[in-house]
């Protein structure tokens, strides 16, 4: 997905014109239109309500802005990072973990475009649980993680980087679809969870640490490794599960899936950067090209 066209549609939503958009992006406002255009038309769905005096988004348009935030700031994020104030074109390998939940959506399409930008360099993307791309990036096998929970360790820092709802999902027509259920009545339905290890489960078993209860006191039939696997055995009927709601905002949309809410839980995790102890921060004051890695991103001079 480009994201010249989510930075534009998010610029609309946020000064609720295509006039103000234009002005902020500094193009026109005929390009701005063409970029809104193009991705409606990709997506098939109207993405803005442009009846009023003021544009709004729709339903459709509110879950796009949403994953867009994300998707942009991750963008912002790791060109600092990896190009940090080299002066040049970026070659080698670049090797990036990212846990199941950002894995699976938010991280493909930043790379996706990240390389289309940079020609030049060879990018790898490791999907696994919280835990193994934290040691990998201890190891210095990745350059950089994305994952669902800061767990503690010595040999590498965390960056906040976004926060990210955590939800029970069942199909659609199920007795808790849109409902706020209780703690009992989740008790007496199969429950479908993500392997130890994983971020998503880490947030529910604290938040269930919490109200004074433990994950095995549910009816817990099926342990899975991924939250695309978690979400087809929920889609087919067999049981409920708590998963991230950016991997399932399409479904959400299509009807395919349902949500609820468990009363007195709040579950939201803290996606974060992860990096190598004395690795350079993202941030803005203290940009520097990563050495020393596995990935090798060496910046060559242009010709002036």
């Amino acid at each position: 997905m480009d994201t010249r066209q989510l930075a534009a549609f998010c610029t609309v939503v946020e000064r609720k014109s295509f006039s103000g958009a234009a002005e902020r992006l500094g193009v026109t406002q005929p390009a701005v239109s063409l970029q809104i255009r193009s991705l409606e038309q990709r997506l098939g769905q109207r993405l803005l309500d442009r009846s009023g005096r003021r544009v709004e988004p729709t339903e459709a348009g509110l879950r796009l802005y949403r994953g867009a935030q994300r998707l942009l700031a991750l963008e912002e994020q790791l060109v600092e990072d990896v190009a940090g104030e080299a002066d040049g074109e970026l070659r080698g390998t670049l090797a990036i973990g990212a846990s199941s939940g950002p894995g699976g959506a938010v991280v493909p399409l930043l790379l996706c475009e990240f390389q289309r930008l940079h020609g030049a360099l060879v990018v790898e993307l490791h999907v696994s649980d919280t835990q193994a791309v934290v040691e990998a990036v201890a190891r210095r096998e990745l350059e950089l993680g994305v994952v669902g929970a800061a767990r503690r360790h010595r040999s590498v820092v965390f960056e906040p980087f976004f926060r990210d709802e955590v939800i029970l999902v069942c199909p659609p027509g199920h007795r808790f679809a849109g409902r706020t259920i209780s703690l009992d009545e989740l008790r007496e339905e199969s429950l479908i969870a993500m392997q130890e290890g994983a971020g998503v489960r880490q947030v529910i078993e604290d938040e269930l640490r919490r109200v004074g209860t433990r994950l095995r006191d549910f009816d817990l039939r099926l342990e899975l490794g991924l939250q695309e696997s978690v979400k087809s055995a929920v889609a087919a009927g067999y049981g409920v599960g708590f998963i991230s709601r950016s991997a399932v905002e399409a479904d959400l949309g299509a009807g395919a899936l349902a949500a609820a809410r468990v009363e007195g839980l709040d579950p939201v995790r803290e996606i974060s950067l992860v990096r190598a102890a004395g690795r350079a921060p993202t941030s803005r004051g203290s940009r520097r090209s990563p050495r020393g890695c596995r990935s090798r991103c060496a910046s060559t001079s242009r010709s002036r």
